[in-house]
């Protein structure tokens, strides 16, 4: 282990995760007798180093920001806006929101270096593992094997990620390589299939729906990420490999990496016992005082008081910033962009365009912070203002404007509104609840215990419904995303997906309303041709392909000197 100290240095050098670490003294101390038979001496010491990357893995999928902040916030789903004095933060929001990408943005920088973490991460632990002598401990037959592909697949995850966000990256396939310059976008491509095609034989397969998720990787999950880069293999290589994304999730599907079935209650996918959900193939756990992960996007998006709301929730502060993007002009119009808007694009009938109330043991309603916030239960619970509304009850409203100025002499009227990413309330822009659902304070033990779903069973099928849109079977796309729509529709769905009304828009208003807020928008865009082409709210297109890929942070360039810039930076 120690002899691969320096080796290992160098790989998280060119992660940079490792604060300060290149100017440290880091001349490996050498322990002979330290080795993995003598320090891996028991199961529990062997199933800890098994870990070590996976706690790295849910931080970074599940509760710090970059990963999520990267692929939601230059999209038509939220924005990060300026509330007054509040969330201006250097214009690094509005730039975001722009595609104005500069190479020493701090969120560009962590998309870099949380991945490459990620990576060191992991072979290291895999380089450890297999030295262990698995049968010598008593670990059941195939732990090992387990063990190991479980790693390969995490790596493979980490390094799918920083192809999506910045093309090809350094492939390192040991912690002994030195240090390295990056590959093609199709080496890259090809060692992350390569890894999934190795690891996907050896992984476990759920025999039993809705047996307890705990965050191991099996079959299933291995197959969706190969699904995923297949699916956008055409946006990362330029070669469409739509109808082998289709076969994959037709076997998903179908039930061949294991047994998953959709949920009729979209509750139960995100809720307070979701770990047990039928849907899910891939989740961060998480436990009330145990493995607690909130998700991310509660604290940056709530109202300052939302609490109060939920009868003064303990730990449950928030800062008031990010929101979704307005379905609706300062004069109460619907905007005509194709694209953004989400909260509007639900239909009124769906259960889930609702505002959120907790029921009671585990029960809740709705998924978004919207209307006038008293609580229908205990209307004692109410969320009051803290800046433009101070002591007023809140009313969230799915639009940006300065409403509270209306009469002064800069805006006399309604009419007179600007709405921009720069001029914005403290109620501006509906909230939404999704990942993290909180309790009331009578519950306040319950809080954390919604596990965050990273894969699901409905991205199959909306998968699957894409490749069959785009091979010109609507018929059979459409009957796919109904599947999945009709459990949020007490009644007959008023708008259900045809043959007629299936297109490109259509398609990515299904995937957004779908999978609002969990930090897939920005490739479904790309994919799509829409994220540099697109028009959306105070957002204009910049026809500038190289922004499908963000840039590579100055101090990433000179930590490694082999490394290129992305084109157009």
């Amino acid at each position: 282990m120690k002899q691969r100290f320096n080796t290992l240095m160098s790989l998280v050098v060119w992660a940079l995760t490792l604060a300060g670490l290149h100017s440290c003294d880091v001349n490996p101390e050498f322990f002979s007798q330290v080795v993995p038979d003598t320090f891996y001496d028991s199961q529990d010491a062997v199933w800890q180093r098994f870990a070590r990357p996976f706690t790295h893995w849910r931080w970074y999928v599940a509760h710090d920001a970059p990963r999520w902040m990267l692929q939601e916030l230059g999209t038509d789903e939220f924005c990060l806006p300026t509330r007054g004095s509040d969330w201006y933060n250097g214009g690094v929001y509005q730039k975001f929101h722009h595609h104005e990408y500069s190479e020493d943005m701090q969120y560009i920088e962590k998309g870099w270096t949380n991945f490459g973490m990620g990576v060191a991460l992991a072979w290291d632990a895999l380089e450890d593992l297999e030295e262990v002598n698995f049968e010598k401990l008593g670990f059941p037959e195939g732990t090992r094997e387990s063990m190991l592909n479980q790693q390969k697949t995490l790596v493979a995850s980490f390094y799918l990620d920083g192809l999506d966000f910045f093309g090809g990256v350094p492939i390192y396939t040991s912690t002994q390589m030195p240090m390295t310059g990056r590959s093609t976008a199709k080496e890259t491509f090809d060692f992350i299939e390569k890894l999934l095609d190795e690891a996907l034989p050896n992984l476990p397969v759920k025999e039993t729906p809705g047996a307890k998720e705990t965050g191991s990787v099996n079959r299933a999950a291995a197959a969706a990420l190969k699904m995923r880069l297949y699916f956008n293999a055409e946006a990362y290589i330029g070669t469409p490999m739509y109808a082998e994304a289709a076969k994959i999730a037709e076997d998903i599907i179908d039930g061949k990496y294991g047994k998953y079935e959709l949920e009729s209650d979209y509750t139960q996918v995100f809720g307070f016992n979701n770990d047990v959900s039928t849907e899910i193939i891939w989740s961060v756990p998480s436990e009330n005082t145990k493995l607690e992960t909130d998700g991310m996007y509660w604290s940056t998006g709530m109202p300052y008081n939302y609490k109060n709301y939920l009868g003064g929730l303990e730990g449950s502060g928030a800062n008031n910033g990010m929101g979704l993007q307005p379905g609706l002009d300062p004069q109460g119009r619907p905007y005509t962009y194709r694209l953004s808007g989400p909260y509007h694009k639900f239909n009124d009938q769906d259960i889930r365009k609702q505002p959120y109330v907790y029921l009671g043991d585990g029960q809740y309603r709705g998924m978004f912070v919207v209307g006038e916030l008293v609580n229908p239960i205990n209307p004692a619970w109410d969320c009051k203002g803290s800046r433009e509304y101070a002591k007023q009850r809140l009313t969230i409203v799915d639009q940006v404007a300065y409403f509270a100025r209306v009469g002064s002499p800069d805006y006399p009227d309604v009419e007179s509104l600007p709405s921009t990413i720069a001029t914005a309330e403290e109620n501006s822009c509906v909230r939404l609840i999704k990942r993290s659902m909180r309790p009331n304070q009578t519950e306040k033990n319950r809080m954390y215990d919604p596990d965050v779903p990273v894969i699901r069973l409905a991205e199959a099928y909306y998968t699957l419904a894409e490749c069959k849109l785009r091979a010109g079977d609507t018929d059979g796309a459409a009957d796919l995303i109904n599947d999945v729509r009709e459990r949020y529709f007490p009644g007959a769905d008023p708008d259900p997906v045809t043959a007629a009304n299936l297109d490109k828009y259509r398609m990515l208003d299904e995937w957004m309303m779908e999978f609002l807020g969990e930090g897939r928008r920005r490739t479904d865009l790309v994919r799509w041709n829409a994220y540099v082409t697109e028009d959306w709210w105070d957002h204009k297109a910049t026809n500038n392909a190289n922004l499908n890929r963000f840039p590579i942070h100055y101090s990433i360039m000179g930590a490694n000197n082999l490394l290129e810039q992305n084109p157009g930076y």
